[in-house]
């Protein structure tokens, strides 16, 4: 290339040699992108380690992990964790936004179950029986800066409020970040993928919403009652920005009514349109809304 390079630049063609240079400046870059960006956004290890690590409830409501399992071996998640740590930051800009969002949901999610492993034996020993038993007086867990990302050393509350909450306008995100305890919304036994990522939220808001110890509708007649998650206590104001069409918590539970009022029978005529009538009634809005004790114990398979 370099002697074809020479030769044109002694027959004096500027404009060749120009376009030339061009060519050779373009294959370079592409070149070094390609080595840059080798990452897998179809997440292939990961789901193969969720699916084996993480066990569905027979109503298919709930997860629990097999953080045992996880701490046995734990070579698989390390692996898998490493390729997160290798991301820079310029080339996590040049992702789309759903590659980035499902990418930072599935980092939360794989180092939350890296700080229960790391410390499986407080838990194996009696020590610890929720991740909020991993801090300090000073410090949450959520504080502790134990891994890398974007090459600096991060903690959990970094991904959650400085990057998440700040960066993306999507209020699912609450049903889909799992903070390794029993009342947290289920861990998917699958990874976040950017080309599912919008069905995948909605998905998880359904299972979070449709099980009844986390969020419950107590109807009588025309009165109606609900008593939810601690975590739209929370983080309520997330849900009244008017992001997804979310200006309250009403506007939420009336888009998953299906989920808080399922139909008993497909069949029975009579329970469909009871069920039917609730769903309006929710719709309605204007009615009491409490907030469950949250239940922190670790979502180990021991505690299903």
């Amino acid at each position: 290339m370099f002697s074809f390079l020479s030769k044109i630049i002694k027959i004096g063609n500027k404009a060749l040699v120009t376009s030339v240079l061009l060519t050779l400046l373009v294959c370079v870059k592409s070149q070094a992108a390609g080595v840059e960006d080798v990452f897998n956004h179809r997440y292939d290890n990961f789901n193969q380690l969720l699916t084996q690590v993480v066990k569905v409830s027979d109503d298919k409501k709930q997860t629990r992990v097999k953080y045992q399992q996880l701490a046995n071996n734990n070579v698989a998640l390390e692996a898998v964790l490493s390729t997160f740590s290798a991301v820079s930051k310029s080339q996590f800009d040049d992702w789309s936004e759903s590659q980035q969002l499902s990418f930072l949901i599935n980092a939360y999610n794989g180092f939350t179950l890296k700080l229960i492993v790391d410390n499986w034996h407080e838990f194996k020993q009696g020590d610890a029986k929720s991740i909020r038993d991993l801090g300090s007086f000073f410090s949450s867990p959520w504080e502790k800066e134990f891994f890398t990302l974007f090459d600096k050393t991060h903690n959990l509350d970094d991904i959650e409020h400085e990057m998440i909450r700040k960066w993306f306008k999507e209020p699912r995100i609450h049903g889909a970040l799992v903070c390794a305890a029993v009342s947290c919304p289920p861990l998917r036994n699958e990874a976040f993928r950017a080309d599912q990522l919008n069905s995948q939220l909605d998905s998880q808001m359904q299972l979070f919403l449709a099980d009844g110890s986390r969020n419950e509708i107590i109807i009588d007649g025309q009165q109606i009652e609900a008593s939810l998650s601690s975590i739209f206590m929370w983080y309520r104001e997330d849900f009244e920005k008017g992001d997804k069409g979310f200006n309250s918590l009403y506007d939420v539970l009336s888009v998953y009514s299906d989920a808080l009022i399922p139909s008993l029978s497909t069949t029975n005529q009579a329970d469909s349109s009871n069920a039917q009538m609730q769903r309006q009634i929710i719709k309605k809005g204007n009615y009491p809304i409490s907030f469950k004790e949250y239940d922190w114990r670790l979502n180990d398979v021991a505690n299903f």
